[in-house]
């Protein structure tokens, strides 16, 4: 194993986090699957993911009745075996028996049953929304209005241990406590919080009753005097669910402000089919070394979490379970057992179980959008769905066959597929397709024959960009278990691109900053730096002050993330043919002497090339021509035009200048080798080749004065004449 591990850790891993290349376009990649955060990615069909990422056999999903409706947004189980749904958006109530028959129990008036609950006689009570009432249904299904209290919704129902109705509602945010029919609101009223909604509640067998609130994310409770206490405070909005465990400790599924707005508005309309998440697919794009790998968080930081599922002890202390800033949570049932909970989520229809211990599991996924409720009747667990609104059992065998599905592989490229080998025991078969849409649809190839040998076998699949395997897991007199599951991969290689060159101004160079230096041994390896801790960024060259210079710097990328070298390449304008002017560069710039080159428009070409990463025949260049550069090392010429006027304690000289390869910028004198002033062309600015400049000076003594001219050309050449005025 220790061996194994060893050459793991030199192979190229693509997580489905990421991708870690070393190894060049001509080299073989492995994608390997190993951790579980890698396999929820992917779908189970009738397999479950223990904590480790171990992939199983699942618990048996029955469907034992299609609604027909989009939603059930309520379930009730009575002591009979009877499990009544309550669906949106037609406000239909149905039983379902113990022996799997339906009926219509109730159709009512409303859109949306949002809450169920069984009374002590075996009657149901249904509350509804919009216009909220609570209809009391008796086991033949003749209904009455028990309680209207003018409330928009009605969210939560709960039966107290006294016999006596909670009813939670929105959009005031109060709770009643109906103990007979007909009861006035105003004497039915237990408290009038000040939140929006009681989206949730739950009573124990101590005639305690709890209450979870939207929008401030409080779960209150309320002791037989009636008087409220807050267990808990949560910086999520909502609780969306409650649930009492076997040992008094209760349960809270708290929604943040994303996945609250998505079941409330569902809730609450005709609704809206919610959208399935769609299927990831592993990037096989390297990584920007300058961004670190997330930092794992604690369960209790709950900052962009969409769900969480606290522990509330029977002392009043509280634990968060479990938070996902990914997964919106549906419902939740403790476990008849004790320790946790079952979690029903919106992410592929999928039950997890959370232990009392953070522990998580996913239990099963269905083929519905949504886990909607969960319940329990006798020793049986159900769930329903939404989208479509069916009631499934959760037995307690496991499927004789279940299987896996990966996500998909980009490979960023047409690639050669190798060998795929795994770690299991059991009956487990791997099989492949592979295709060049991002999603596996019907322009993809079947899946391949089954592969049997976990020790490895060549992928039957043609090649394409993307890949997807399949795990089939079947019964037999070992339990079948898969662990991890590896590809190798050989990509096509793909051209680099030069994707921009700047020319700096002219007497501008460029010089190399120190390297990082990295150890000789890890070179030689062929393991990447970064492993280390050894960032390859880029370090930018340092400018200096360089007589001529014309300067060259370029950006590059490679998909393949080969090394690169460059060439450059240059011609006048006017010629046919290029000149090799340097090759073998492995720095993305150049400086140019200037000089080295005759006056002229010169276009230069960069070729940047893959062949440090790739044998002569696969290697593959890529390149781009710069803008127009003008080579200028002609300095401009000065004269003394006229002569030289004095009048009284002034001096006036002309000068004339000229440039015979560009235009001329600028002009400064001095007097007597003093500082440097500014002088304007006659004209106004110093735009032509050719100028005039008229130099005005004081004369206040007797004597000789000097004045020098100097002027400028548009790529820095300098040129002066020098007067001399005698007064």
């Amino acid at each position: 194993m220790k061996n194994l591990y060893l050459f793991r850790l030199l192979l190229v891993t693509i997580s489905l986090f990421g991708f870690f290349s070393v190894i060049a376009a001509s080299e073989p990649s492995i994608w390997s699957v190993n951790t579980r955060a890698d396999i929820l990615k992917g779908d189970a069909k009738g397999v479950s993911i223990d904590e480790n990422g171990t992939i199983t056999l699942a618990p048996k999903l029955s469907e034992i009745y299609n609604t027909g409706q989009s939603y059930v947004w309520s379930s009730a189980a009575d002591a009979a075996g009877n499990v009544f749904l309550g669906t949106g958006g037609d406000g239909k109530i149905f039983r379902v028996g113990a022996d799997g028959k339906a009926t219509l129990f109730y159709d009512a008036a409303e859109l949306n049953v949002a809450a169920l609950a069984i009374g002590g006689s075996g009657e149901i009570y249904a509350g509804t929304a919009p216009d909220g009432k609570v209809y009391r249904i008796d086991r033949s299904g003749a209904a009455t209005v028990f309680f209207e209290p003018k409330e928009k919704y009605i969210w939560s129902l709960a039966v107290m241990s006294d016999g006596s109705l909670a009813i939670g509602t929105g959009e005031t945010g109060r709770i009643y406590r109906v103990k007979s029919a007909n009861a006035a609101p105003e004497s039915a009223l237990l408290f009038d919080t000040s939140e929006t909604h009681i989206i949730s509640l739950a009573a124990d067998k101590s005639g305690n009753l709890y209450a979870g609130t939207d929008a401030s994310g409080l779960v209150l409770r309320f002791g037989a005097d009636g008087k409220p206490f807050a267990l808990l405070d949560s910086p999520l909005r909502e609780i969306h669910d409650l649930s009492v465990g076997a040992d008094g400790s209760i349960y809270a599924l708290a929604l943040g402000d994303s996945a609250s707005a998505a079941t409330t508005t569902t809730t609450t309309t005709e609704a809206t089919p919610s959208a399935s998440p769609e299927s990831a697919t592993v990037s096989a794009e390297k990584p920007n070394p300058a961004t670190p790998e997330p930092t794992p968080k604690s369960r209790y930081d709950l900052t962009g979490a969409k769900s969480a599922v606290y522990r509330i002890s029977p002392d009043g202390g509280s634990n968060v379970l479990w938070n996902s800033a990914t997964v919106a949570g549906f419902s939740i049932h403790a476990r008849e057992s004790g320790n946790g909970v079952y979690l029903g989520t919106s992410d592929k229809g999928r039950i997890y179980g959370i232990g009392d211990d953070g522990r998580e599991t996913l239990v099963l996924q269905s083929d519905e959008s949504q886990i909607s409720t969960l319940t329990a009747a006798g020793q049986n667990l159900y769930a329903t769905t939404s989208n479509q609104g069916k009631l499934f059992r959760v037995g307690a065998e496991t499927v004789a066959e279940g299987s896996y599905e990966s996500a998909v592989l980009d490979a960023k490229a047409v690639a050669a597929w190798g060998r795929i080998w795994w770690r299991a025991s059991g009956s487990i078969q791997l099989q492949t397709r592979s295709g060049n849409s991002e999603r596996p649809n019907e322009t993809w190839s079947a899946w391949s024959a089954a592969y049997a040998d976990a020790k490895g076998a060549q992928i039957a699949s043609p090649r394409a960009k993307y890949l997807q395997w399949r795990a089939i897991l079947k019964s037999s007199n070992s339990a079948a278990n898969l662990n991890e599951v590896n590809v190798s991969f050989l990509p096509r290689n793909i051209a680099p691109e030069v994707l921009s060159i700047q020319v700096l101004p002219t007497n501008v160079g460029l010089a190399a900053n120190p390297a990082i230096q990295i150890d000789p041994n890890i070179e030689t390896s062929g393991l990447d730096p970064q492993i280390f801790g050894i960032v390859n960024a880029v370090i930018p060259p340092r400018r200096l002050y360089q007589r001529a210079a014309t300067s060259l710097q370029w950006t590059a990328e490679d998909r393949n993330g080969d090394k690169l070298e460059y060439a450059i390449y240059y011609r006048e304008i006017g010629e046919a043919n290029f000149k090799l002017l340097r090759d073998k560069l492995t720095d993305n710039f150049y400086t140019i002497d200037g000089q080295s080159l005759a006056d002229g428009r010169y276009i230069f070409r960069i070729t940047a090339q893959d062949s440090p990463s790739n044998p002569a025949n696969q290697a593959l260049s890529g390149e781009r021509l710069s803008e127009p550069v003008e080579i200028d090392n002609t300095a401009p010429t000065v004269t003394i035009s006229d002569q030289i006027q004095i009048s009284g304690d002034r001096a006036r000289v002309v000068f004339n200048a000229a440039d015979a390869a560009s235009f001329l910028t600028k002009a400064e004198y001095s007097v007597n080798g003093g500082e440097w002033r500014a002088v304007y062309a006659d004209d106004g600015i110093s735009d032509s080749p050719r100028e005039r400049y008229t130099v005005e000076i004081p004369v206040p003594n007797a004597g000789e004065y000097a004045v020098t001219l100097r002027v400028f050309d548009v790529n820095g050449n300098s040129g002066n004449a020098r007067a001399a005025v005698r007064k």
